[in-house]
C-alpha cells in the first residue's frame, strides 16, 4: 500500500513533505523535512524544515532540539532521504 501524500498550507504557498528523516526520541520525535511547493505562488520552490512531534505524533510548533546523543540517529534516519541529504550537505560544504 502507498503511503498517503502528506501536505502543508502556508500563507505563501502549498505543497507536500517529499521527504522526511524522523525518529523516536525519548522525549519527542525530531525531524527534517524537505517540502516542495506546488500551489500559492511558490511553485517549484523547495524549503527544508526542522521540525518535532510530540509522542503521540501531534506537530509542534517550537524550535528542534537535539541532544549529541540524537545525532546519530538523525544521520541513520538520513540515509533514505537522497534529496533532502544533499541539499543539508550544501549547508556544511563550499
Amino acid at each position: 500500500m502507498a503511503a498517503k501524500e502528506r501536505r502543508f498550507n502556508f500563507h505563501w504557498g502549498r505543497g507536500v513533505v517529499a521527504e522526511e528523516a524522523k525518529f523516536e526520541g525519548e522525549h519527542h520525535v525530531p525531524a527534517i523535512q524537505l517540502l516542495k511547493y506546488d500551489e500559492g505562488g511558490a511553485e517549484g520552490d523547495v524549503a527544508v524544515r526542522f521540525c518535532f512531534f510530540n509522542q503521540r505524533g501531534r506537530f509542534q510548533r517550537s524550535p528542534l532540539m537535539m541532544s549529541e546523543g540524537d545525532l546519530d540517529q538523525m544521520r541513520k534516519s538520513l540515509e533514505q532521504t537522497p534529496e533532502l541529504r544533499q541539499l543539508l550537505k550544501r549547508l556544511i560544504s563550499d
